[in-house]
């Protein structure tokens, strides 16, 4: 008998089971549009050639070595991941009073900050501090807060599903109606999963709210310059909010924007009151790390941190990034005219108006399992589809297959 013998099996990881569904399907004319990965016209994964630039830099570096990086990692990375998110001309950085943990990926910068917040919080160690994901939000958000420890994670309105839009008086209603110092995890841009942002205007709204009802902000933001193609653009809720004066954190991931999905490149920024509240945060995050990960990986870091340092690398970086952008916008395009080329009943501007990797189609669970079942087309059940799995080559294939769910399955 083992000693295991009570372990239940678990569920697999949603999207991941998509995957490998995808891989074993036979069909020839089979589509993923599950995956979070951009992927070329061909349908291949794309190295940024400014990567592969950095990586033959780093092979013929004789002063690069494998010691440990500092618990907090690698100091050139931290730096410039952070000026990247708030500007270089970022008031809060020229106070001293910016600080960053390089981390595993956004994931792994979520669940710092949730460890710390755990820890340090509204208290010590209170974990009836309501944490507010938006509804939806990706899976993942739910399940990091709550493996920290908080017992308390809710939802708030965010997806108007009959407008196929943002519900900002939904949003702003539990802004106001929430318990003060309740948590908000915000999509800095290009919202996962449904594509669609506030404007600036309305972020200057949940701004107002949020301050004046004492709400903790913690940004995640995943697709800086992937979703509109400028890193100014995608950063403004985040430099904003900074402006207004928050303490707050942001968890950034560069494994959409550098193409680095396995190198796990995160950094959590930590923007405070000033620089002693900092340094006192700052320790305690290493005693954090240091029970984790002890100390984070170089390979990935010293990529983004030599072409974020170098004025020619970070130019080719930002037109590698633009590249990417604009082909995602393409699609988006080529799928809603084709859609109402074919006469597709109800409406599919909201394809265009969505930004970033992927776009809520609209499509309910019967619809999707048509989709997948019958045409082999591989998406998340709630009809969230990735962009970049759209090629010139199925794009034709995937609109007529949309139009015949929608036409004959209710």
């Amino acid at each position: 008998m083992s000693v295991f013998c009570e372990v239940p099996q678990a569920a697999p990881v949603a999207v991941f089971k998509l995957t490998q569904d995808f891989t074993n399907d036979q069909f020839p004319k089979k589509v993923n549009l599950g995956v979070g990965a951009y992927r070329t016209d061909e349908g291949q994964p794309w190295v940024l050639p400014v990567v592969k630039k950095v990586e033959k830099i780093i092979v013929h570096d004789d002063r690069l070595n494998h010691e440990y990086l500092p618990i907090l990692g690698l100091p050139d990375f931290r730096s410039s991941a952070s000026k990247i998110a708030l500007g270089d001309d970022s008031p809060a950085i020229q106070q001293n009073r910016v600080g960053a943990v390089q981390c595993l990926g956004g994931t792994g910068a979520l669940k710092m900050g949730a460890e710390f917040l755990r820890r340090f919080y509204n208290g010590n160690n209170n974990t009836k501090t309501p944490v507010y994901v938006s509804a939806p939000t990706w899976e993942n958000h739910n399940a990091v807060f709550a493996n920290a420890g908080f017992e308390d994670v809710r939802p708030y309105k965010y997806w108007d599903a009959e407008r196929r839009g943002l519900d900002l008086a939904g949003f702003l209603g539990d802004l106001e109606s929430c318990p003060e110092h309740s948590i908000f995890v915000l999509h800095a841009c290009a919202h996962n999963p449904t594509g669609t942002d506030p404007t600036q205007e309305q972020w200057k709204q949940i701004a107002e709210v949020m301050m004046r009802r004492k709400l903790f902000v913690f940004f995640d933001s995943a697709y800086q310059g992937f979703a509109s193609g400028s890193l100014e653009k995608d950063a403004w809720a985040v430099r904003y909010f900074v402006s207004m004066g928050f303490e707050m954190f942001c968890a950034q991931s560069f494994s959409k924007n550098f193409g680095l999905y396995n190198e796990r490149v995160g950094n959590l920024t930590v923007v405070a009151r000033d620089a002693d509240n900092l340094k006192r945060i700052m320790s305690q995050m290493e005693k954090i790390v240091r029970t984790t990960w002890s100390n984070p990986p170089s390979q990935g870091a010293r990529i983004v941190a030599i072409t974020l340092n170098s004025p020619e690398l970070f130019a080719e970086w930002k037109d590698n990034v633009k590249t990417m952008a604009d082909r995602v916008l393409l699609m988006r395009a080529q799928l809603k005219a084709k859609l109402q080329a074919l006469g597709t009943p109800g409406t599919w501007d909201h394809i265009t108006e969505q930004i970033g990797m992927f776009s809520f189609t609209g499509l309910n669970p019967k619809q999707v399992e048509y989709m997948v079942k019958e045409k082999h087309i591989y998406l998340m059940a709630s009809g969230r589809i990735n962009m970049c799995g759209l090629t010139t080559k199925n794009i034709d294939y995937v609109a007529e297959s949309i139009h015949e769910a929608v036409t004959t399955v209710q």
